[in-house]
């Protein structure tokens, strides 16, 4: 905490910050025992619910930070497992594969960025689709894949069931657990201050040295790796690949819907997105399409009368916060008034 002067102050951790990462740390740490203790169900449960963390917190990063909303996010998930087949088929170990996809995925969206970031708001969404729909395309080309009809990740046969699915769990924990640090510390950087400050007014930024397309790029590429991290991981509790089914907008709908209810530019809001989402799959997801109407529904009401989401509510209630990713300016006197810089 830094004093300026008559009892002002501007901090960024509390008591309560505090005790959430350490009990977060704590939490984590108990977790990579879960597969001594756990059923075969339950620990593909869990894995997926890593895997929907991942996703939601990699496009609220991109949207809710960086103000690039996009509805095309789902190339990223269906080439991160697109390359996870072709560099196991290539000899490459699957679970070394899955990470090495992530890469080749990353790297490829450097070039795609050069293009896509001229783009703004809308034209910056329905660009990102129209890449997913080429890249669904280009995929069905390749004779390994077969066209729609796929193809599946067979060098995971070569583990039995219940090492396969420990270490996929194992991975799958690593990986979220990993990309929330980068997350986290990225944007308490001078870098994260100023992807928020780009977001809020992108010309304010320029006029105050903020170089706006290397900053935007920095979150696309982040945003691209995670993504593509969860696409290798789905691939491989599930083993088999079919374009349409990686390349499906559904998976960007299912990051919005995970975002716009935990609360958008909320770090703790995408976890707890993607809780809820988890719960309500877990519970509902057998309904069919009453399911996905069910979750659009959802989406509206809380757009209409919760814009701010679950944890974003919380924090204008409560004053509340637990991974303050800002800065906050505190007023002396009996209505201290706090708000996130």
């Amino acid at each position: 905490m830094t004093f300026i002067s008559n009892g002002i102050s501007i901090e960024r951790w509390t008591k309560s910050s505090r005790v959430a990462l350490g009990s977060l740390a704590a939490v984590l740490a108990l977790l990579m025992f879960a597969p001594a203790v756990l059923g075969a169900g339950a620990i593909d449960r869990m894995t997926a619910l890593f895997i929907y963390v991942i996703l939601a917190a990699m496009w609220n990063a991109l949207a809710g930070f960086g103000g690039l909303v996009s509805v095309g996010q789902q190339v990223f998930f269906g080439l991160g497992a697109y390359f996870t087949i072709r560099l196991a088929d290539a000899g490459l170990n699957p679970f070394v594969a899955l990470f090495a996809a992530a890469i080749v995925t990353g790297a490829l969206s450097i070039p795609l960025s050069l293009f896509m970031l001229r783009l703004k708001g809308g034209e910056f969404a329905i660009g990102m689709w129209v890449v997913a729909t080429l890249a669904h395309l280009l995929v069905n080309l390749d004779g390994l894949i077969q066209g729609e009809t796929g193809t599946s990740l067979i060098s995971l046969n070569v583990y039995d069931s219940g090492t396969r699915r420990a270490t996929i769990y194992w991975l799958a924990l690593t990986a979220m657990a990993t990309l929330l640090g980068a997350l986290f510390i990225l944007m308490r950087s001078r870098a994260g201050a100023a992807m928020q400050a780009i977001r809020d007014n992108e010309e304010a930024a320029t006029s105050v040295g903020v170089r706006v397309i290397a900053t935007k790029r920095l979150l696309f590429v982040l945003a691209a790796f995670g993504i593509a991290v969860a696409g290798g991981l789905w691939l491989a509790t599930a083993t088999t690949f079919q374009p349409k089914t990686y390349f499906s907008v559904q998976w960007t709908a299912y990051m919005i819907f995970m975002v716009l209810v935990g609360g958008i530019g909320k770090f703790e809001g995408a976890i707890l997105g993607a809780i809820l989402f988890f719960v309500i799959e877990t519970f509902f997801g057998a309904a069919g399409v009453w399911y996905l109407i069910g979750l659009g529904a959802t989406a509206l009401i809380f757009s209409l009368y919760l814009p701010r989401g679950l944890w974003g509510e919380i924090e204008r209630r409560y004053d509340f916060q637990l991974l303050p990713v800002g800065y906050r300016l505190k007023l002396p006197g009996p209505h201290k008034i706090k708000w996130e810089e």
